[in-house]
């Protein structure tokens, strides 16, 4: 196990700064998820502690020991960081048995046989390629080799493990079913794992806390929960969550007691206890509502006068749920609705808002100021 600290780590390719003044603690034990868009920085963070590459500034500790000081140029090798590193790429020996790659680091630190061959076949079940174990990379597809790599990587059940877009190789069930064997393995070895993705959905399911990324920053650190319930601002929200939240712009007016807003989905009064810090406590404001698909309950018939009318613009059964666009207004909304359900274009609806649930924006700052509790 092990706790990984990153203070002030600038990295640059060039003149493209791909690093940010980055902070950033991986807790002993813990499952951090890298998460954001293509080219924001996450990779390169993983590279930097794995020590495939070198930062121009900052500082890395493991386990409080310095392995990075880059104003003294001290940078201490792949070899002395006791990780494992599984690579997008796959990595594999071309010339070496499944059996023999996943072996290979075993027997390089003179491992006793047995023990290897305990070892390697556990790791190869856990992964669900025990049947490939005397064949080649060659003759494996891609998301069999990406098994392999994995399986490598924690045969040994290091004391950290860094992860690049492991499953993105991978269909759709499998995924499911590796993401279900990681998270087992982390709850079983107890081994500290940093893990890249773009997908939110790995990131959501698996991860003790997620590190969001964008251009090269962190905009927040949190638990899944935390991020998805109370995204600090609206790129978070936005980023966070499928189907994608639901965003209102209205005019809102702050006091004391709390934010009074008013638009297409009616009057609603927040009180000051659920603001933020950052709330304004006096004035008009822009404001920006932003409501998850499956908080809204959606009715055929007008059960309350708070309701709010609407129109069916597609209906979109998907057995277990349905995900319905309606027109409010000038807005837009998804809504959620568990089980199959089949609505008519143009239909009238009407909605309910549970005004708790819904996270409250500053349009011009970007920044949340009221939770969804």
């Amino acid at each position: 196990m092990s706790k990984i600290e990153l203070v002030h780590v600038d990295k640059y390719y060039g003149k493209n700064h791909v690093l940010k003044d980055l902070n950033l603690t991986i807790e002993d034990g813990e499952f951090m998820t890298l998460l954001g868009p293509s080219g924001c920085g996450k990779t390169t963070t993983l590279r930097v502690v794995s020590g495939l590459e070198k930062p121009q500034n900052g500082f890395i500790y493991m386990d409080g020991k310095e392995i990075v000081n880059a104003a003294e140029a001290y940078f201490a090798p792949p070899s002395q960081r006791n990780l494992n590193l599984v690579f997008q790429s796959y990595a594999l020996w071309p010339h070496m048995t499944v059996y023999e790659n996943v072996a290979f680091g075993l027997k390089i630190r003179k491992t006793p046989a047995d023990q290897i061959k305990k070892m390697v076949e556990s790791a190869l079940d856990r992964m669900q390629i025990g049947e490939y174990a005397k064949r080649y990379p060659t003759e494996l597809s891609g998301g069999q080799q990406q098994r392999v790599a994995i399986a490598r990587a924690i045969v040994s059940e290091p004391r950290l493990l860094l992860l690049d877009e492991p499953l993105s190789n991978l269909d759709a069930k499998l995924r499911v079913d590796m993401r279900s064997e990681l998270k087992r393995l982390h709850h079983e070895t107890g081994s500290t794992i940093i893990y890249v993705t773009h997908d939110q959905v790995e990131a959501l399911t698996m991860s003790t806390r997620i590190a969001l990324f964008r251009h090269g920053e962190l905009v927040q650190v949190a638990p899944p929960l935390d991020l998805y319930d109370n995204p600090c601002n609206l790129y978070t929200a936005d980023f966070i969550g499928n189907p994608s939240i639901n965003f209102v712009k209205v005019k809102g007016k702050a006091a004391q007691a709390g934010l009074t807003v008013d638009g297409v989905l009616g009057t609603m009064s927040f009180p000051r206890e659920d603001m933020t810090t950052d709330a304004p406590t006096s004035g008009d404001l822009d404001i920006t509502l932003g409501v998850r698909p499956e908080q809204i309950v959606i009715s055929r018939q007008r059960t309350a006068p708070d309701q709010v009318e609407g129109k069916v613009y597609s209906g979109m059964p998907a057995g277990s749920e349905t995900l319905v666009s309606v027109r409010v207004g000038d807005a837009m909304l998804t809504v959620k609705e568990l089980g199959s359900t089949h609505y008519s274009g143009d239909e009238t609806v009407y909605l309910t808002f549970n005004p708790k649930k819904i996270n409250v924006f500053d349009t011009n700052s970007e920044k949340l100021i009221k939770y969804s509790l």
